[in-house]
């Protein structure tokens, strides 16, 4: 998928002016909690993704954060950690977790900004880019473990077969 990229702020600005400015240009319903948070939803091929950016001045770093419709009760567990070692192995950039307060999976990333060199627009909308694209690959298997059943590795392996042609 490709996403509007804007130009280039100072880079000592906080981020979440760019990430608006982001968000804002693609379209994307947004709410800006304060100079340190911005939530926006993305609507993806498979889910609604829930998107978080979060600014820490102190430490200089842009936390990200992408959840997606797959709410995982207490008798599967097991199971979904077992998937997510296998996700996150498999991982090039940020992760996948489950949140223990609502079991919800949500992939996650920080970046670290210090020295005042920012984060460029670019490179958040890689990080967009990269969190829709493993969110979408490894969809299929969250719920073919939570809602089919089926056994992590077996889940794992659907997830990454490739379709030719079209239906």
């Amino acid at each position: 998928m490709a996403y509007a990229v804007v130009q280039a702020l100072d880079p000592v600005a906080n981020p979440l002016d760019a990430v608006e400015r982001i968000v804002l240009a693609n379209g994307w319903m947004f709410e800006r909690q304060g100079d340190d948070e911005i939530v926006a939803e993305v609507q993806g091929r498979v889910s609604v993704y829930r998107m978080w950016f979060a600014w820490r001045p102190d430490i200089e770093a842009l936390q990200f954060g992408s959840g997606f419709d797959v709410k995982v009760g207490r008798a599967r567990r097991a199971a979904v950690f077992e998937l997510l070692a296998m996700v996150n192995a498999a991982m090039w950039l940020g992760h996948f977790e489950l949140c223990s307060d609502d079991g919800l999976v949500a992939f996650r990333h920080t970046m670290l900004l210090r020295g005042g060199c920012g984060a460029t627009p670019e490179q958040i909308v890689d990080l967009i880019g990269e969190s829709l694209e493993a969110s979408e690959r490894y969809y299929p298997a969250f719920h073919f473990v939570v809602w089919g059943g089926m056994a992590p590795a077996k889940a794992m392996a659907a997830s990454m077969m490739e379709t030719m042609g079209e239906a």
